[in-house]
């Protein structure tokens, strides 16, 4: 977005970081409202900073940026709109609902039990109200371990090809990272310290649909 150089500053981040949560959440613009009414210049300081500012700095990608937002969230023991607006933004970003309880487990250990207690009972209602499953199903990540591991025991639990097969049973390590709600990256290692192939896994709910290989040159 070109900023107009007779804006002030926070009035040019608080108009991108609007439009940020706006694509993020459908009634994004509604809630902003609703919520700064009172206040409207607490919204534009907030928005502008959070969605203006460091959603938009590229040192993180949106996925994990809004992992950490969440483990804050929930080690500062709010549980009020903050809890139920990083759910829905970080959902939109790319992380899966089992992803999000597993962030506020790890949270849990470090905020203290009480705070993660008060957030789990809230997020009862907001995956009621979002329509989500609850409990969650596995991680990405965690159906993409299960998956290799079957394969590598010669259990393959969808076709796979030959060549998918040989480097998950041949590598001596295996590195998993998930870039989605549905796709994770495995890194298949044998003896060299760089990886000998990529695997691209999509996961739909408890199982992995489909595998594509990409060997490393």
């Amino acid at each position: 977005m070109k900023h107009n150089p007779h804006s002030p500053p926070m009035t040019t981040l608080y108009t991108e970081g609007r439009q940020t949560f706006v694509e993020l959440v459908p009634d994004g613009g509604a809630r902003l409202d609703a919520l700064f009414h009172t206040v409207p210049a607490l919204g534009e300081l907030a928005v502008g900073v959070v969605y203006g500012h460091l959603h938009a700095r590229p040192g993180l990608d949106p996925r994990l940026r809004e992992a950490v937002s969440f483990a804050a969230i929930v080690a500062s023991g709010m549980i009020g709109p903050p809890l139920s607006v990083h759910l829905k933004t970080g959902l939109a970003s790319g992380l899966a609902p089992g992803e999000m309880t597993e962030v506020l487990l790890q949270a849990s250990a470090f905020a203290g039990f009480p705070r993660a207690v008060s957030a789990a009972e809230q997020l009862n209602r907001l995956f009621d109200e979002a329509g989500l499953i609850s409990p969650p199903a596995p991680t990405p990540r965690e159906v993409a371990l299960a998956f290799c591991e079957l394969v590598r025991e010669g259990q393959a639990p969808i076709p796979v090809s030959t060549a998918v097969k040989r480097q998950l049973k041949h590598a001596r390590s295996l590195s998993l990272l998930a870039t989605s709600a549905h796709s994770v990256i495995v890194e298949c290692f044998e003896q060299q310290s760089t990886a000998q192939a990529l695997l691209r896994l999509e996961v739909q709910g408890e199982a992995v649909t489909s595998v594509t290989l990409f060997k490393a040159h």
